[in-house]
């Protein structure tokens, strides 16, 4: 991005990982996590043996980790992402440079579409994923399903063009 980088998650990140998913404001709609770095390494070094997942650390450009954010559950040409999270103190724009970096990774790798839950009381995601074009496809009590077609990804893309640099660089 402009401003910010994604790079694949390390066993060194799970004190990072684990003070994000500690703390009361950003956990408020997370799965519970225990308070052990040991599990938290543990859980890590699981998914670099996994396939089918990106487990990203949302680094500024000169590598302070800002924030996580996962790609996951690919079901024909879409995929899901979350387990987004930044730190207080990202850069305002981090969220959109985030987004646009996830679909762009997205739309490299072959999907042409993204699925994905946000908790009902998440209404701050809720209006920033409409805003990119998702749409309600499903609601429970506790989530509400989106999804987001590759014409939808695609203006977006186009509207916050001054979030990615000229040459996107995916390694």
């Amino acid at each position: 991005g402009r401003t910010i980088l994604l790079r694949e998650v390390q066993e060194a990140d799970a004190a990072f990982i684990l003070s994000l998913r500690l703390d009361p404001r950003k956990n408020r709609y997370l799965s519970p996590v225990v308070d052990d770095v040991d599990r938290q390494r543990e859980w890590i070094r699981g998914y670099l043996r996994s396939e089918g997942q990106a487990y990203f650390i949302i680094c500024g450009l000169d590598g302070e980790s800002l924030g996580t954010v996962r790609l996951y559950d690919a079901i024909g040409d879409s995929f899901s992402w979350g387990s987004w999270i930044l730190k207080d103190g990202a850069p305002a724009t981090a969220a959109v440079e985030t987004a646009v970096l996830v679909y762009s990774v997205g739309l490299y790798w072959g999907f042409r579409h993204a699925h994905f839950q946000v908790h009902r009381g998440n209404t701050s995601v809720l209006a920033f994923h409409e805003r990119f074009g998702a749409r309600r496809t499903a609601e429970t009590e506790e989530e509400v399903h989106l999804a987001i077609d590759e014409a939808a990804i695609r203006r977006s893309l186009e509207r916050y063009a001054n979030f990615l640099p000229e040459q996107l660089q995916i390694a």
